[in-house]
């Protein structure tokens, strides 16, 4: 009957087991624990004083998971610690104190291994013994194997196995162990969040909602350095890209500060963006950059992309439209020694494209030699409106294109739920554009933002017949009467 109960354990954790899931301990464990004072000389039973007395124990059949809290606390909105608390038997083995050391090493696959529980405790009623407590997933039945049998001989131990109980806590769970208790059963525990600096930030299901504070509390309580914890009310305004938040533990303090890549950044998380999820990105972004070249960053926030490109002797055009946005550049350019690298702007992206990017590129692009290695780099990372900026590379600059190679990169960030991401973002920006990117364009998947939604990052040259628009080839005529009539000539505009 053991054995069989030994290998439906065995099945049940293997077939069962996900990366966030507790480790399991089936109802056969229990049923054989509690028939195994039937079968003498088994067990030597040890009583221990301990300070909480609980009427259950791993013996109830109404607990067969090993770690898990006292059942009295499915429901709970308020968070009431002492409510998890718990007694368990587990299997311990008696060992003088010289030689628990040894024990330990000898039997390192058979001791427990969880954090927060200590594995050799004090024997109450003998100072000169301890015991060394055992996992139960590892010595089933409450009986050591023949080798660990032979290792205890080697070590002058009686190879008795004791039922030893163990007290847990709250201080002893896990957060999902926590909030899987407390949740009704069935429905989805999420102990997932973002860090942002002191603040953790969650983004809470309906059905959590009416645990709202406890989960923060929770979340809280496990993650040292957390002393705020928020829920994100509403959807992210596209206008300033910030949402509504609500403090749902902890102080009240939104301003933290945060390092991402080596750099410190300030913040006041509920008035700006940031999402630490984008660190690679702006890492792989910032790595392609070399001293010299000009990055226009169109939608900058606090900076992530401009103050790293800056320190890489970068020439920097940064932009929001945000003003708490543009604030907080100024302070971090600041803040990491910057701020003669970088030129700020408090504008709508158009307006920034319009005026001084492409005065810039107007002053920078002719001066371009064969030899000159300088790049021009745009970023536009706003993915839900991004794409729709593009239109404004339309004939931005007038002349003759400059060669090739100095045509400015654009870095453009969108979101897509197409089946194919890649070609659905491709062909916005084509429609955008009003031309294809078809062998002229790479596009990069930065991460999966929800279910059947990607964020993406599509990357190209702009083409010079997009980018420029050519005078009209009337030189005859004065330079005051030369007016644009052709198509390609279309704004209203008199070229001198």
């Amino acid at each position: 009957l053991w054995r069989l109960g030994y290998c439906a354990r065995l099945l049940k954790t293997n077939h069962f087991r996900t990366a966030a899931s507790n480790t399991s301990f089936p109802a056969v464990w229990m049923l054989l624990a509690q028939h195994s004072g039937t079968i003498p000389g088994l067990f030597v039973v040890v009583k221990k004083n301990t300070l909480f007395t609980m009427p259950e124990t791993m013996e109830d059949k109404t607990n067969p998971e090993l770690y898990l809290p006292h059942p009295g606390v499915r429901g709970m909105t308020l968070l009431n610690r002492e409510a998890f608390k718990r007694t368990l038997v587990v299997p311990a083995l008696k060992v003088k104190k010289e030689i628990v050391h040894s024990v330990l090493k000898s039997l390192k696959q058979s001791v427990l291994q969880r954090p927060g529980l200590k594995r050799v405790v004090e024997d109450p009623e003998d100072e000169d013994s301890r015991f060394v407590i055992l996992d139960p997933h590892k010595v089933p039945g409450f009986s050591l194997g023949e080798s660990e049998q032979q290792i205890l001989k080697q070590l002058s131990v009686p190879p008795e196995v004791c039922k030893y109980q163990l007290e847990l806590g709250y201080e002893n769970f896990k957060s999902e162990e926590i909030l899987r208790a407390v949740l009704p059963e069935g429905q989805e525990v999420t102990s997932g969040f973002s860090r942002v600096g002191h603040i953790a930030h969650l983004n809470l299901r309906d059905h959590q909602l009416p645990y709202k504070h406890l989960i923060g509390q929770v979340i809280m309580d496990k993650n040292p350095g957390v002393t705020c914890v928020v829920n994100k009310t509403n959807i992210i305004d596209s206008t300033y890209r910030n949402f509504e938040m609500e403090v749902l533990a902890g102080e009240n303090n939104l301003v933290t500060k945060v390092k991402e890549n080596n750099i410190s950044y300030e913040l006041d998380f509920s008035k700006v963006y940031w999402n630490p999820r984008l660190s690679t990105e702006h890492g792989r972004i910032v790595g392609l950059l070399r001293a010299g070249d000009f990055l226009f960053d169109v939608f900058a926030g606090v900076g992530p992309f401009a103050i790293p490109a800056a320190k890489r002797q970068c020439r920097v055009f940064a932009n929001d439209l945000n003003p708490d946005s543009y604030s907080w550049l100024l302070h971090n350019c600041q803040l990491n020694k910057v701020h003669t690298k970088v030129k700020a702007f408090n504008m709508d992206g158009r307006a920034f494209l319009r005026g001084p990017v492409r005065e810039e590129l107007s002053k920078e692009l002719p001066l371009l030699g064969e030899e000159h290695k300088t790049a021009f780099h745009i970023v536009m990372n706003l993915p839900a409106l991004a794409v729709e900026f593009l239109d404004v590379f339309r004939h931005l600059l007038v002349g003759e294109p400059c060669s090739p190679a100095g045509l400015p990169t654009v870095h453009c960030y969108g979101f897509s739920k197409h089946s194919d991401p890649a070609r659905d973002i491709q062909e916005r920006a084509e429609a955008a554009l009003g031309t294809s990117l078809a062998g002229r364009c790479s596009t990069f998947l930065v991460r999966n933002v929800a279910p059947n939604k990607e964020m993406l990052c599509l990357s190209f040259q702009i083409p010079a017949d997009v980018l420029y628009k050519r005078p009209c080839p009337d030189e005859a005529k004065p330079a005051s009467k030369r007016l644009c009539t052709s198509q390609d000539c279309s704004e209203e505009k008199v070229l001198s």
